[in-house]
C-alpha cells in the first residue's frame, strides 16, 4: 500500500491530510536534528490519525460512501487475489474476440482449496487505467467471465467473483458486439451454475456491469462499498439534467451496504480497516477471506440441485412493491 508521504487524499479525508503532514514535517525535523527525542510526540500524531480515520468512516453519508468506495488508493481484484490466495494463474480471452483487460480471472488457491476467482480490474495509474479502461468491461470481458465459470463447473470447483465496476463499458462498438446479450446470458447461466458461487462488491456495483458477475449462492459487500442501478452522478443527470444532486441521489437510491442488506439483496456486510480498506491491504484482504471461508465449507455441503434451485428461488423474490 502507498506510503504516508506517497498517499492520496479525498474530500471527507482533510483532518487526516492535515495530521499526516504534521506528522511528516516532525519526522523531518527528528531526521534533521537527531539529539531531539521527538518519539513521543511522533507517537502521540501517529495515535491521532488511527483515532481520526475512526472517526470519519463512522457516520458516512451515501454520497461518502461512494467516494470512498473510488478511493484512488483503494485495493482492486488482483490485490485482493495478491493478498488473500495463492498460486493463482490468470487466465486469458474469450476465444472469441480478444482478451478484455477490465475482466480477470483465473484458478487460485484459498486456504488450500482451488478457486475460480475473477472481478473487474481497474487501474492504479493513468496508463495501467487507460488499459484496464476504468474497470468497464466490454461484451468479450463478460463472455469471458463466462468461460472460466463454465471451466471451473467442469472441474468441480468454487467461483468466487470480486465485483469493482462504475458499469458495462457503453461505447458504440461494445453495443454492436452485443454487450446486453452478454451480460443477460451471464445472468441466466450463473443461475444454473452446479458449483458454489460467492460474489463480493468490493469497491463500485453499478447496473448490469455488476449483475454480468453478481449472481451466486452468497452476495456480501464491504463495508465502505455501493451497490444499486445506476451511480448518483448519471441518476442526477437524468432526474435534474445536471450532476449537482448527486448526493440527493445518493440518499435516494438507498445504495449503501446497510440499505442493500435491510432489502435483502445481500447476505452480508464485510467490515474493513479504520479508514477503509485503502489503508491496510493486508488486513482488508484477511477481514474478507475470514468471511469467505465458511461461507464456502457451508455451500460445499449442500447438492448442487439445491443451490439451483435455491438461487432462482433467492432472486424470483427480490424486490418489495404496494398495489393501489
Amino acid at each position: 500500500m502507498p506510503s504516508l508521504e506517497n498517499r492520496q487524499f479525498i474530500e471527507i479525508e482533510k483532518p487526516i491530510k492535515d495530521l499526516v503532514d504534521e506528522l511528516k514535517e516532525l519526522r523531518h525535523k527528528a531526521e534533521k536534528n537527531p539529539k531531539i527525542d521527538y518519539s513521543a510526540t511522533i507517537q502521540q500524531l501517529e495515535q491521532s490519525i488511527l483515532d481520526k480515520r475512526n472517526e470519519i468512516t463512522q457516520h458516512l453519508t451515501s454520497w461518502q460512501k461512494v467516494q470512498l468506495s473510488r478511493h484512488p488508493d483503494r485495493p482492486y481484484t488482483l490485490k485482493y487475489i495478491d493478498k488473500m490466495c495463492t498460486n493463482f494463474v490468470e487466465l486469458y480471452g474469450d476465444r472469441g474476440v480478444k482478451d478484455d483487460k477490465a475482466m480477470v480471472g483465473g484458478f487460485a488457491q484459498l486456504e488450500g482449496e482451488t478457486v475460480m476467482v475473477i472481478g473487474q480490474q481497474k487501474g492504479i495509474n493513468t496508463k495501467m487505467r487507460q488499459l484496464r479502461n476504468f474497470g468497464m468491461a466490454n461484451p468479450e470481458g463478460y463472455r469471458k467471465a463466462l468461460r472460466l465459470m463454465k471451466l471451473a463447473e467442469k472441474f468441480n470447483k468454487p467461483v468466487i467473483t470480486l465485483i469493482d465496476t462504475p458499469g458495462a463499458f457503453p461505447g458504440l462498438e461494445a453495443e454492436e458486439r452485443g454487450q446486453g446479450e452478454a451480460i443477460a446470458r451471464n445472468i441466466y447461466e450463473m443461475i444454473r451454475l452446479k458449483v458454489p458461487v460467492i460474489c463480493v462488491v468490493i469497491g463500485e456495483g453499478a447496473s448490469g456491469g455488476a449483475l454480468g458477475i453478481g449472481v451466486g449462492d452468497k452476495v456480501l459487500m464491504l463495508e465502505n462499498t455501493w451497490y444499486t442501478v445506476i451511480s448518483p452522478e448519471s441518476c442526477s443527470s437524468i432526474l435534474w439534467r445536471s450532476w449537482d444532486k448527486k448526493e440527493v441521489a445518493a440518499e435516494q437510491l438507498k445504495l449503501t451496504p446497510e440499505h442493500m442488506y435491510k432489502f435483502g439483496i445481500v447476505d452480508g456486510i464485510v467490515p474493513e480497516p479504520a479508514g477503509g480498506a485503502h489503508w491496510d491491504y493486508d488486513a482488508a484482504a484477511q477481514m474478507l477471506k475470514k468471511e469467505l471461508i465458511p461461507i464456502l465449507q457451508e455451500l460445499k455441503t449442500r447438492a448442487p440441485e439445491d443451490r439451483i434451485n435455491q438461487r432462482i428461488e433467492r432472486y424470483s423474490k427480490m424486490g418489495f412493491w404496494d398495489e393501489l
